[in-house]
């Protein structure tokens, strides 16, 4: 047993209205602007966010297996995630408006360590949480700013 377990909460201000701030939180979302993000889908899938689906991402030489467990369209979606051997939970996100025209999401992780390396990672990274939070918000400006994020598609 690691005795290792963390909730973590954090807002990530997203200058678009709910429904499509979300859709920056998707498995195909996210590709837009998380460096190195590329979810790979076992079965083919037009909606990445329908609950049961499931997608497996490679990050910082980690495999982790990602599944929707529930959403609430264009506010809130929820994944189960488990990188064998080291860290296993659910990552809920929930989009509200703001009073600015924009959104607020809330970003929270329930994880539990797997095993003492998953510890010392899980420590790392709620030490580091508010810091990853802060850089999210700064890469969706970014993408946000950039001249193709204008065009549909």
């Amino acid at each position: 047993m690691t005795g290792v377990q963390y909730s973590l909460s954090g807002l990530v201000a997203v200058p678009l209205p709910p429904a499509e701030a979300l859709l920056l939180f998707t498995p195909r979302g996210e590709e837009r602007w998380v460096r190195g993000w590329r979810p790979r889908f076992p079965m083919p899938s037009d909606d990445d966010c329908a609950p049961g689906t499931v997608f497996e991402t490679d990050t910082h030489g980690e495999r982790t297996t990602w599944i929707v467990v529930d959403r609430q369209e264009g506010r809130r979606v929820c994944y189960a995630r488990v990188t064998p051997g080291s860290r296993a939970g659910t990552v809920t996100v929930t989009v509200t408006d703001d009073t600015r025209g924009g959104s607020t999401a809330e970003v929270v992780y329930d994880l539990t360590a797997l095993s003492p390396q998953g510890a010392r990672e899980l420590r790392g990274f709620a030490d580091g949480y508010a810091d990853h939070l802060r850089s999210w918000q700064v890469a969706i400006a970014e993408h946000l700013s950039a001249p193709e994020a204008m065009t549909p598609g």
